[in-house]
């Protein structure tokens, strides 16, 4: 299967302290992947690496075969990747059509089919399309954050914790979107501590423990693997 994003050797560091201690992962095109583990695991700061906002120590980063280690954040978001951020971060003092708009800033071609397509997925956006972003629910503003993402068409989705902070119901409508966008065939990279919803929706996962990788199999495997069902799934071990 081809690999449309190849991590090998991904090392990260703050200061002193190592964040991300030599992970490799891949990402087949087409598939869901999904990075979990606790706080403080390195999962962001793989994805910030992956989009140019944090300098590895030192890393092979390929997407579609190419390196993309050392590129701006821009041009990395012109070669198709683009990432939704942790804490939705929508411009609360514009309409929701404006921040849609700036999601495509990099492009110059007619927008009108992409507006329909993210108020297809998201009907609730179109009828607030004029109201300010601010002024929205937890729920519609995470709505608002991925059709943003979307107006740039990416090939690659990235997903830092969709669910943070959202009321139940809404997380399942926002991983039911995240299917149906990879059912549109946008790859997903996803980080989400809703390990269960999370294993659930994806074809590939990794375990991210102290910025090293413990464990990886498909979403299945992992969602029955007993040491996760302890760490991550709130099920202890029977004794």
């Amino acid at each position: 299967m081809d690999n449309i994003l190849e991590i090998k050797n991904l090392y990260v560091s703050y200061g002193g302290i190592e964040a991300v201690k030599g992970i490799s992962l891949d990402v087949p095109k087409g598939k869901i992947v999904t990075l979990i583990g606790a706080n403080g695991a390195g999962k962001s700061t793989t994805l910030k690496s992956i989009s140019g906002l944090v300098k590895p120590k030192s890393a092979e980063i390929n997407y579609n075969g190419k390196s993309i280690v050392g590129l701006s954040p821009d041009k990395i978001v012109k070669s198709g990747i683009v990432m939704v951020p942790e804490g939705r971060r929508v411009f609360p003092n514009l309409t929701v059509k404006e921040n849609l708009r700036i999601g495509a800033y990099l492009r110059k071609d007619d927008l009108s089919k992409d507006f329909e397509y993210v108020f297809s997925l998201f009907p609730r956006l179109k009828e607030r399309e004029w109201q300010l972003a601010g002024t929205l629910s937890g729920g519609e503003q995470q709505m608002l954050a991925v059709g943003r993402a979307l107006m740039s068409r990416p090939e690659l989705l990235m997903m830092d914790e969709p669910s943070l902070g959202l009321a139940p119901l809404v997380v399942q409508d926002i991983f039911k979107i995240i299917r149906t966008i990879n059912d549109n065939g946008i790859t997903v990279l996803l980080i989400e501590q809703n390990a269960n919803m999370a294993l659930k929706v994806c074809d590939k996962a990794y375990v991210l423990e102290t910025g090293t990788i413990s464990m990886e199999g498909t979403g299945e495997e992992l969602l029955s693997n007993e040491a996760v069902k302890e760490a991550y799934l709130g099920k202890r071990k029977e004794q």
